[in-house]
């Protein structure tokens, strides 16, 4: 099943998503589950979306105003270099434990919103990746029962304001400028995908492939990435990881690229879905 999180009559709603369109939840499983995350955490997904299969929808894809799939968690846990391709080109030292940062939530945008390339900065940059999204709470979670603790997966565009993020060896400013993290469409639950590992995840710029990619190329996998973050912290219902970007980001290309107002960013993942955004300046 895939759910989304969108906007109907002025408000945000979520609910299934089908060819069809967009099914979103009755008013009684709204006030029941407020928001796709509270669904998740009461492990409602598969009895909502057996409810709303047969129904008419609210929306047509095409005319959806997508909002983040998950627009209020705790956590975004982003992945860097997490691609042998993206290390090598960046010219980092292998290392024996994932880079992990934070983003926060209202650098988020949806599927068909303008990604902002802020005033401050001309290199903003795209990185194709797949998002995990947690099902189940959990500390110190084993590596051979991690997939248990996911509710599914989307596609993420974690765009990167390049300059700002090399000003020290942080890299929170660069990742955190309001509408520079696209996130969607949908949440594909776990079920759907019986291996991540074949699937293609591919970056195109204005229609040229920027970044093609299998994603059993990451460095760190899934389930390596849930238990080193679990270690550390909690993962609850909602929060989201973010795996890391292959080779080919536009500051590591001669010349460099990056995207401008006027440019359309897509990022594809087989299976899980076609993330698109127009670049627009900040006002």
């Amino acid at each position: 099943m895939k759910f989304a999180t969108f906007e109907l009559a002025g408000k945000p709603v979520w609910g299934l998503a089908s060819d069809k369109g967009l099914h979103a939840v009755d008013a009684a499983t709204l006030a029941r589950y407020p928001s796709l995350k509270a669904a998740i955490a009461a492990d409602a997904l598969a009895s909502v979306g057996s409810a709303l299969k047969d129904s008419a929808p609210s929306v047509t894809l095409a005319d959806a105003h997508f909002l983040p799939v998950i627009p209020d968690p705790e956590k975004i846990l982003c992945v860097g270099l997490n691609y042998e391709a993206h290390r090598i080109e960046g010219g980092w030292p292998e290392v024996e434990n994932p880079t992990i940062f934070g983003r926060f939530a209202n650098s988020q945008i949806g599927h068909r919103q303008p990604m902002i390339k802020p005033k401050v900065s001309d290199k903003l940059d795209y990185e194709a990746e797949l998002a995990v999204i947690i099902g189940k709470p959990g500390r110190h979670i084993a590596g051979a029962n991690a997939m248990d603790h996911v509710a599914g997966y989307a596609c993420y565009n974690e765009g990167s304001v390049r300059d700002w993020q090399r000003h020290t060896t942080q890299f929170t400013p660069g990742k955190n400028f309001i509408g520079t993290g696209a996130f969607g469409p949908c949440l594909v639950t776990k079920d759907e995908i019986s291996d991540l590992g074949p699937l293609v995840m591919e970056a195109r710029l204005n229609g040229e492939v920027m970044q093609h990619t299998k994603l059993d190329d990451l460095i760190f996998s899934v389930p390596r990435l849930i238990n080193y973050i679990s270690t550390f912290t909690e993962l609850v219902p909602g929060d989201v990881i973010v795996t890391g970007t292959p080779g080919g980001v536009g500051s590591r290309r001669d010349p460099q690229v990056w995207m401008k107002p006027g440019d359309e960013i897509v990022i594809e993942i087989d299976k899980i879905g076609l993330l698109s955004n127009t670049i627009v300046a900040e006002a």
